[in-house]
């Protein structure tokens, strides 16, 4: 019985090192071809809610600025979105109810093609940009708005979405070739 105590004892210990650690974050990015259909909508928060994620990224979302309430999900009360006003592109943020996040500074395009904030994640600085490229165009739109961006991004930024350009040789199929412009941007 001693034993036992002892043991159960060291788990107490291990589990307050971790909370003193820091909470994990996950995020969690999808691009969902338009959430207008409500049948969409509820297998998007379905999938939401099942993965359970800190933060969650969508691309591509088809919704005009009003639609808003569209994205509602059950504990995720805090949604940023930019969207265009002809339901194309759209790109949204949305963040648990469970986490302690406070929006700093938001920048949004009017096509919907690209969300970033900075805010504070249980403290920490953090900044979030969520990109939808455009199929044509995709390695010099990325290359020009993370420029344009610049000077806002840090060690404790995190870029996710939807990029239409491959920029490993493990993102592409065979068919496509990494060129000039994709070693450019990542660079």
């Amino acid at each position: 019985m001693g034993r036992e105590t002892k043991e159960t004892e060291e788990n107490r210990k291990t589990r307050h090192k971790m909370v003193v650690v820091g909470p994990h974050v996950s995020i969690i990015t999808l691009n969902v071809n338009g959430l207008n259909s409500p049948i969409k909508r509820h297998r998007v928060a379905g999938w939401i809610k099942e993965q359970d994620p800190t933060i969650c990224c969508l691309q591509e979302t088809h919704l005009s600025p009003k639609d808003k309430h569209r994205l509602r999900v059950k504990g995720w009360r805090t949604i940023l979105q930019a969207n265009n006003e002809q339901k194309k592109a759209g790109v949204a943020i949305l963040i648990s109810d469970k986490v302690d996040f406070k929006a700093k500074q938001i920048k949004k395009d009017k096509e919907g093609q690209y969300i970033m904030i900075k805010g504070t994640l249980h403290q920490d600085d953090i900044t979030l940009i969520n990109i939808y490229a455009p199929n044509t165009v995709a390695p010099k739109f990325v290359k020009k708005l993370l420029t344009k961006l610049k000077g806002d991004i840090n060690s404790n930024a995190i870029i996710v979405g939807d990029l239409n350009t491959p920029l490993t040789p493990m993102d592409r199929t065979s068919r496509q070739k990494i060129n000039k412009e994709i070693i450019e941007l990542n660079e």
